[in-house]
């Protein structure tokens, strides 16, 4: 079963079309991750999921759910980490979490939820007082509230140091394992590349791609790259790369090549270097980063789309 699917969803606000007949499906257990530029659409869809706003056209179900004519059944089930979340300034942490846990009938230990974020120590503190980075650890707090079978994460690294990007990463493993479904737009790619079992990326209101990271490279052509160095690099080595199949590009610089090529193509590239007469003295390879896929994808494309 699906945990979230969009199906043909459109959303307008006037004359500007922020989602263009989307269809996103986010299957149950997993780990799926929501890039885009700036003005991509992705808090409208996060939205739409939420029931925030209403589709212009199309439909959403949440964990079988409609999204908007059973919107409440929905939130009984789901944890949200909001972009920009509000703290009440003169509650505690401790009456943040015990609202939170009384709005669900949960049963939820306030002391073990703030140990799991890492704010034991700030139970019974006014929220006012805390750092971002506080505020974001007491907000995945609330989302945990439960035991959800859908978190929805919009930026959860939001003004945390490495340790706490670091932990809020386990925290999603821990949840996933757990058996839950997790959906997190994050613009830290590094994030996303190190938990994701698929992403999504969204070009001006379209999904220009979904897949898992290696497809995505592959698809995109940037599955990987071998770096060469020859005692001498001469046009007939060159001439010899270009012509392996798989290879996609070649750049040199002194006597180094710099290959684009798929992963199988390594040892033919190396093959083919010393047949030219090449004396190959270092190779070594790098695979693609998210980044480097995400930017293949997104840019030099119109982002003139409202999110």
């Amino acid at each position: 079963m699906a945990a979230i699917e969009l199906s043909g969803v459109t959303k307008r606000y006037g004359d500007v079309t922020a989602l263009r007949d989307l269809d996103l499906r986010v299957q149950d257990g997993e780990i799926y991750g929501f890039l885009g530029p700036n003005g991509a659409g992705k808090s409208t869809t996060i939205d739409i999921i939420l029931d925030f706003v209403r589709p212009t056209s199309g439909t959403a179900t949440v964990l079988g759910h409609d999204a908007h004519d059973e919107s409440l059944a929905i939130r009984r089930r789901i944890g949200v980490l909001p972009e920009g979340f509000n703290v009440y300034e003169r509650l505690t942490a401790r009456q943040h979490l015990e609202f939170a846990i009384e709005s669900k009938n949960a049963d939820d230990d306030v002391d073990e939820l703030l140990e799991r974020v890492g704010i034991p120590d700030a139970a019974d503190r006014k929220a006012g007082g805390f750092s971002k980075g506080m505020q974001q650890r007491l907000a995945l707090a609330i989302a945990l509230v439960g035991d959800p079978d859908l978190l929805i994460l919009d930026e959860p690294s939001t003004g945390l140091d490495p340790n706490g990007a670091r932990e809020m990463r386990e925290i999603i493993k821990e949840e996933a394992a757990r058996g839950a479904t997790v959906f997190f737009s994050s613009h830290i790619l590094e994030q996303v590349e190190a938990v994701c079992d698929r992403v999504g990326i969204l070009q001006a209101g379209e999904l220009v791609a979904q897949d898992t990271i290696r497809g995505l490279r592959d698809a995109a052509g940037t599955g990987s790259s071998l770096s060469v160095t020859v005692a001498e690099l001469t046009p007939a080595i060159v001439d010899a790369v270009e012509d392996v199949p798989g290879v996609t590009g070649v750049t040199t610089d002194g006597d180094t090549l710099t290959v684009s090529a798929d992963s199988a193509a390594k040892t033919d590239i190396l093959d083919a270097a010393e047949g030219a007469g090449g004396e190959v003295v270092d190779f070594s390879t790098r695979e693609a980063s998210l980044d480097d896929v995400f930017a293949a994808y997104t840019d030099d494309r119109d982002e003139g789309v409202s999110a």
